[in-house]
């Protein structure tokens, strides 16, 4: 492999992007045989086929799949690197690939406008996901950081807390048990409570929580993808809901939901800024991190004005 070419690499990242050499070709202002030529040069060196030839348009062979990875972290070094240089020259530009679940992106935004206050050369590009497509980018390189509350442990990352997330069960404010006290969770599993899709930390939290109910949360929930689905749900009278304090403020601030008295709850999970452990972090990267570290907590929600602090308690 020591002969192969960073055009070869990006030929093989432009198929996969686009699927066709046709269409690769013109992404990389190169001539359909020259593209062609790239990738049989690169099949030649590996020995073994990149690309299965379907009706579909090309799709990766496992060894592909493994020059892709290796295509998308050499890009990512490099554009390290190039951000180092001018570092050095003392630019403070570059572009951050940040990705978060949908749970951080209402107060994502207020994080980003306070850092370009510092750094206004420094450009973010805001990727919004579930927590399965955020994880896939960031192991794919196609993230530079990520915002959630568990780290994923499929591959080896760099994480750090730079804030609390508390989870908290909400109803609307007509709702039964919106005037109750110390709810314990025999009682909450006698509403309809709406949940998150399979995979979401927030779900698992739930699912951790009634853990001394066996099957018990099965029968009285209904999965919803959506924060802003289910806080319409609730909002609606469909049932209650256990969810992000972070995505809730302005509903409740405007008496549209309120926050249960549940015993036990809220749960504290944290905020972790996650990054791939073996890549090398550009000086962009390390200014937003050491932004978040200092001042990342006093851009999330206010939520002590909606429930008391000395009733959170740590997950786990």
């Amino acid at each position: 492999m020591r002969n192969l070419t960073l055009r070869q690499l990006r030929s093989v990242q432009a198929i996969d992007h686009h699927g066709t050499i046709a269409a690769a070709s013109r992404l990389l202002g190169l001539t359909a045989p020259a593209v062609t030529l790239q990738i049989k040069q690169l099949e030649d060196d590996c020995g073994l086929a990149l690309f299965d030839r379907t009706r579909e348009g090309m799709r990766l062979t496992v060894a592909g799949a493994a020059v892709l990875d290796a295509a998308n972290a050499i890009e990512t070094t490099l554009r390290a690197l190039s951000d180092e240089i001018l570092a050095i020259k003392g630019v403070r530009s570059g572009t951050i690939r940040l990705g978060v679940l949908s749970t951080a992106k209402y107060f994502a935004p207020r994080l980003i406008a306070a850092f370009r206050r510092e750094y206004p050369a420094i450009e973010i590009k805001l990727i919004v996901g579930n927590r399965l497509e955020i994880i896939r980018d960031l192991k794919s390189y196609q993230l530079d950081i990520a915002l959630m509350g568990r780290p994923p442990i499929e591959f080896p990352v760099d994480a750090m807390v730079f804030g609390d997330h508390p989870l908290v069960m909400i109803a609307a404010p007509g709702h039964p048990l919106a005037k109750a006290h110390d709810i314990d969770r025999a009682r909450l599993l006698k509403e309809t409570i709406i949940i998150r899709e399979p995979g979401s930390g927030t779900r698992a939290s739930l699912e951790g929580f009634f853990a001394g109910h066996p099957g018990e949360l099965d029968e009285v929930s209904v999965e919803m993808g959506s924060n802003e689905t289910i806080k319409q749900a609730v909002m609606a009278g469909l049932g209650i809901a256990f969810i992000s304090a972070h995505t809730i403020a302005f509903e409740v601030e405007m008496g549209r939901l309120v926050i249960l008295d549940v015993a036990h709850l809220p749960i504290r999970r944290q905020w972790h800024a996650v990054g791939r452990k073996e890549r090398m972090p550009a000086p962009a990267e390390i200014a937003f991190r050491e932004f978040l570290i200092k001042r990342g907590a006093a851009h999330l929600p206010l939520l002590d004005k909606l429930y008391p602090a000395e009733g959170l308690v740590a997950e786990g």
